[in-house]
């Protein structure tokens, strides 16, 4: 179902692309949006090893398009910089392929929530985000990975 890698020798192994979700912060959800165009909107994100959690509003076009068609991909990068002289860029990339849905298991979504909280806001006491883990209004939005691919050049 999934094209292979045109460039083989870029492919990353998949622990490798893990690892680019793992420590990435932001990348790009895409989704079939209003009128077939494709609609993609960047997001936080944290990735628990198993799936991929955003948190967004209660309404609005991303919520609209997922409840037309759930099928989604996400993609991040790690951009290493230019390669001046060889006119190049050194980056590594990973995107996941699968199907997004609403949150809506008590315990994952409270441990998703309390997830991103930590990866957001890293110097905020667990005093603070005990405080704001009542309220709660964002959605919850999980990603169930169905294939992953990661890209590397210039390492």
């Amino acid at each position: 179902m999934f094209r292979k890698m045109r460039r083989a020798e870029r492919e990353l192994p998949e622990g490798q692309a893990k690892e680019i979700l793992e420590n990435g912060s932001y990348g790009v959800l895409a989704l079939a949006g209003d009128g077939g165009y494709p609609y993609a909107v960047p997001l936080n994100y944290v990735y628990d090893g198993e799936r991929i959690y955003f948190h967004c509003a209660a309404e609005g076009h991303k919520i609209d398009a997922i409840a037309r068609d759930n099928k989604c991909s996400f993609c991040v990068v790690e951009n290493g910089g230019v390669i001046e002289d060889r006119f190049t860029t050194k980056y590594r990339s990973v995107i996941a392929f699968g199907k997004i849905y609403e949150e809506t298991d008590g315990e994952r979504r409270e441990t998703a929530f309390r997830l991103m909280m930590r990866s957001l806001t890293p110097s905020v006491t667990n005093e603070k985000r005990e405080e704001m883990s009542h309220c709660q209004k964002a959605r919850i939005l999980a990603m169930d990975i169905g294939y992953l691919s990661g890209k590397g050049a210039n390492q």
